[in-house]
């Protein structure tokens, strides 16, 4: 059987190589991705030339800008840059079966059995550097016989960007890269020509081959690699000769795990999963446009593609996005929330027009996209309906769920409740409060209680006492004084003990129906005290 062999691919620029790649006017000026860090905006990835004008990745913009007033920026699309990296995951599968997408910047193959068809790991290497250098990208690829020690390959040895690399070593390759582009001819001056290096470990040689890399390469935690820098270790070298009982002891299993991973003593599997499935629809106009018809005719296309596409699949939309890109560049959102998964363009196109009055389309849309961002399953349900016309109870559900939506989208799904009966014999427990959007009707009758219940119930209200009798004969409650003409009683109920309830400590209560000279009927009830003390409350009202 022959030697499992593990490709780790890093697009150290990928950010900003996937936006050059659409400006086309890469090597003109020094370029940035711009990410939100907080409250302050920070660089995410980096062009040559910006970091041959000593920039470096998460300097603050206002920084950047001080040091290189050239620099230009665009804003982060995590978005897009993760559908990017899943599209090279597809263009990756050429060389192997085995395809997964490492972090927000990478890829892992497992190229076992595969190197011998491209005429060795080499060859491979150089195919696949070569096709991603056509691409505009820049590689860095690290093959061994561990998915640890690819992935410290690819990231801290050679000359790749990586972390400990020297400044002067970038600067000079952004010399370089720019040296070479003024040498092409102008035709072929579209973007700097990408590079790309790969450190190929032999099999069975991880020791060698992780030895002389940084401790970072072992993808440990800031902390973990602060407090092995305080001891000096700064190498895996260093730390391989080390006692491994006390390393375990001082600073956890993580760390042992990791270095044994990277060796190969530990397993650790690479098993891509399938991507889930995506489903999303795209138009692209001629002209811009900007008159509503013309975007309803649009969106009205987009949802029928996209109905189909769920339908297909038996799945139905409960989270729709409809973005509008703008000529300008910029972008405008709407989004929608069903109550329930739908695939009925009937259903979803009216919900969505109702929200177009708040999309501004400025100097004109030449893009529209529908993306149908949670599904559900579709599978046929129980109907809830009369017995004698199921049809129409499943019509009245229907029309219910969209009504529940309709509302939701002006002031969110999770504000429309709707009550189901709960087992206790706590009065306010008796009924749980859901969202409506997300759990069905409650089936069957009420549960009867044992005695009646008032219509309104509020939180215990203390009691001032003014003629003591059981039930008191007169009290006084909110501002008023009442007195008692009848009373039915008492009923006892006890608290919860195996839950501690802060409205619950006053111990055993006993409840009375008492009807005052003022025609109220109320729920009144005497605490015999617990873990504070008892006395006379009213809790509720009947009709």
């Amino acid at each position: 059987m022959p030697a499992r062999r593990i490709l780790s691919v890093w697009f150290p620029r990928l950010g900003a190589e996937r936006l050059l790649r659409r400006r086309g006017d890469a090597g003109a000026r020094p370029f940035a991705v711009v990410a939100d860090d907080g409250q302050r905006q920070v660089l995410s990835s980096l062009s040559p030339e910006a970091e041959a004008a000593g920039l470096t990745q998460g300097q603050p913009l206002r920084e950047a800008l001080a040091l290189c007033p050239d620099l230009a920026t665009q804003t982060q699309h995590r978005a897009a840059e993760a559908a990017f990296l899943r599209a090279l995951a597809r263009w990756a599968d050429r060389f192997s079966p085995l395809v997964g997408v490492d972090g927000t910047d990478g890829l892992r193959l497992d190229i076992t059995g595969c190197a011998h068809l491209f005429g060795g790991e080499a060859a491979l290497l150089g195919s696949l550097t070569d096709e991603a250098t056509a691409l505009g990208l820049t590689t860095r690829c690290g093959l061994a016989d561990t998915l640890g020690a690819a992935w410290a390959l690819a990231r801290f040895a050679g000359q790749g960007t990586a972390p400990g690399r020297s400044g002067d070593a970038i600067q000079q390759e952004a010399r370089a890269t720019r040296s070479r582009a003024a040498k092409r001819p102008h035709w072929a001056r579209a973007r700097p020509q990408s590079t790309g290096t790969a450190q190929i470990a032999p099999p069975g040689q991880m020791h060698a081959a992780l030895a002389p890399l940084p401790i970072a390469a072992l993808r440990l935690p800031e902390t973990t690699l602060h407090d092995l820098g305080r001891l000096g270790l700064r190498r895996i070298g260093d730390l391989i000769g080390q006692p491994r009982a006390g390393l375990g002891r001082r600073f956890g299993p993580h760390l042992m795990q990791r270095l044994d991973q990277a060796l190969g003593l530990v397993p650790e599997p690479l098993s891509p999963a399938a991507p889930p499935p995506h489903f999303a629809t795209r138009l692209s106009l001629p002209d811009p446009i900007g008159l509503t018809e013309d975007i309803r005719a649009g969106l009205a296309r987009l949802t029928d593609r996209l109905c189909t596409r769920l339908r297909e699949q038996g799945q139905g939309a409960r989270h729709l996005r409809f973005e509008a890109f703008r000529s300008d560049g910029s972008l405008q959102v709407l989004e929608l929330r069903l109550a329930r998964p739908s695939h009925a363009p009937e259903t979803i196109l009216p919900l969505m027009e109702g929200q177009l009055d708040r999309l501004d389309a400025g100097f004109g849309i030449d893009v529209m996209r529908l993306e149908a961002r949670v599904t559900e399953p579709t599978a046929p349900r129980q109907l809830r309906s009369p017995e004698h016309d199921p049809e129409a109870g499943h019509s009245a559900q229907a029309a219910l769920d969209d009504l529940i939506t309709r509302l939701g989208g002006r002031i969110g799904l999770d504000a429309i409740t709707r009550r189901h009966p709960a087992e206790s014999r706590i009065p306010e427990k008796t009924a749980t409060t859901l969202a409506a959007a997300w759990s069905d009707p409650a089936t069957g009758p009420w549960p009867a209680p044992e005695h009646p219940r008032p219509l309104l119930i509020w939180r215990p209200e203390p009691l001032r006492v003014l003629e003591p009798a059981r039930p008191c004969a007169a009290f006084h409650w909110r501002g008023r004084e009442h007195r008692v003409t009848a009373a039915i009683g008492p009923e006892r109920i006890a608290p919860e003990w195996w839950f501690d309830d802060p409205d619950w400590r006053s111990g055993l209560r006993d409840y009375w129906q008492v009807v005052t000279t003022r025609g109220e009927r109320l729920w009144l009830f005497q605490a015999h005290g617990g873990q504070v003390s008892g006395g006379w409350f009213c809790q509720g009202r009947f009709a």
